[in-house]
């Protein structure tokens, strides 16, 4: 049965199609950040441990490695987490029209969420945030008959929250607790983690083990909560229907545009001296980059909104990767654990910063070409159409849209 925003009639669906372009070309932009940002984390034991590599400490590596950090780090998986809370809504509306039961079909999706992402995680990258996916959507289940006014302060006391837990790590620190240590490796220890990664694929998976068991709190305790804080804005975004036209909005996405590149871009810069200049406490920065870093990140998205009316064309070249984004995200993690590990190349700690974002660049360059020629024939990405099965639980269709 086809749902009414693939009916090409009415001026409404031609809306509505339009703003599913805008929404995947928004995700398409997000998968980019976060490709440049995994990257790294994929490229070196070291960046996985919070620290630079010893390899690359040249001006030019640091220029790059605190802009990657200042501009990209922390933000892009954000406005993927308000594409996840947005469309969270849309599939409650879908199922409605559809006559479908949701509650059923949306644990069956997260469900093959949680499963991808653990094997994800195992073999390919333990950063993996779709077991998180997979969590918060639970809770975006509980809340989904919540008011947008409810959502939008439900998030910002969550994130008010999780600055005072930094905070109070920053103060333990301050009186000599070691605090560090329950979420990174030493240096020692990041050393032996880059041995793991250009050795046999059990030592590899060992080691992607060892990584999460080190991790768990973090996503627990803190990742966790800004993803679903993030979702929530999505969720209320998406019940006030606000993407659907843009344009009485514009007001609104001025304001974000401001408080954004002012007051996010301000303490993105603080958080990068505090991560890698030692001019504060860590902890201390990434209590103000939890506050401002989804200021700049819709900063980013107002911005791109406001822009692609005008840009047609890279609207069409980013929704294509945007459309399949579940497919391009484990290729990502796929392509780069061939460059850097024993999977492949082992170039673990032998790339620069700048070429390590030229690759990012250039893997992405090949995911849209791919995504192009994939859509051509398929009316899902292969990933999205297998999680689709999961969700419905009967085949999709592969004809293309």
């Amino acid at each position: 049965m086809r749902t009414q925003e693939t009916h090409p009639a009415t001026p409404g669906t031609q809306l509505a199609a339009a703003r599913i372009a805008s929404v995947d070309a928004l995700r398409g932009f997000a998968l980019l950040g976060i490709l440049v940002v995994n990257i790294a984390f994929l490229a070196s034991g070291y960046r996985m441990a919070g620290m630079a590599e010893p390899a690359f400490q040249s001006t030019l590596d640091w220029g790059v490695r605190s802009a990657v950090t200042m501009l990209v780090e922390n933000k892009f998986y954000l406005l993927f987490s308000f594409l996840f809370g947005y469309s969270f809504t849309l599939q409650v509306d879908s199922s409605v029209r559809r006559g479908l039961p949701f509650v059923p079909m949306f644990l069956r999706r997260l469900a093959g969420l949680l499963l991808l992402g653990l094997a994800h995680a195992v073999l390919l990258f333990p950063g993996d945030i779709l077991t998180t996916y997979a969590a918060v959507g639970l809770a975006l289940l509980i809340f989904r008959r919540i008011s947008p006014r409810t959502a939008v302060a439900l998030a910002v006391v969550l994130t008010s929250l999780l600055a005072l837990g930094f905070v109070l790590l920053a103060l333990l620190a301050t009186v000599g607790l070691d605090t560090a240590g329950t979420v990174a490796d030493t240096s020692t220890q990041a050393a032996q983690s880059d041995t793991a990664l250009v050795a046999s694929v059990w030592q590899i998976v060992s080691e992607h083990l060892r990584k999460l068991s080190l991790i768990i709190l973090l996503r627990v305790f803190f990742q966790g909560p800004a993803v679903l804080a993030a979702c929530l804005i999505g969720l209320a975004v998406g019940k006030l229907g606000a993407l659907r036209d843009i344009s009485p909005h514009i007001g609104t996405l001025r304001k974000l545009q401001w408080a954004g590149f002012t007051v996010g871009l301000g303490g993105a810069f603080v958080s990068t001296l505090a991560a890698w200049h030692g001019t504060m406490h860590k902890f201390w920065g990434e209590a103000v980059d939890l506050v401002t870093a989804p200021l700049l990140a819709a900063a980013y998205a107002a911005t791109f909104l406001r822009l692609l009316p005008y840009l047609p064309r890279l609207a069409r070249t980013l929704a294509a990767p945007g459309r399949m984004a579940l497919s391009n995200y484990l290729a990502q993690s796929l392509i780069c654990a061939l460059i850097f590990t024993g999977y492949g190349l082992a170039l673990v700690d032998r790339v620069s910063p700048l070429l390590e974002v030229l690759i990012a660049i250039g893997v992405f360059a090949v995911q849209v070409v791919y995504s192009r020629w994939w859509l051509r024939n398929h009316r899902y990405g292969p990933v999205e159409w297998l999680l689709r099965y999961l969700t419905y639980w009967r085949r999709p269709s592969r004809a293309p849209l």
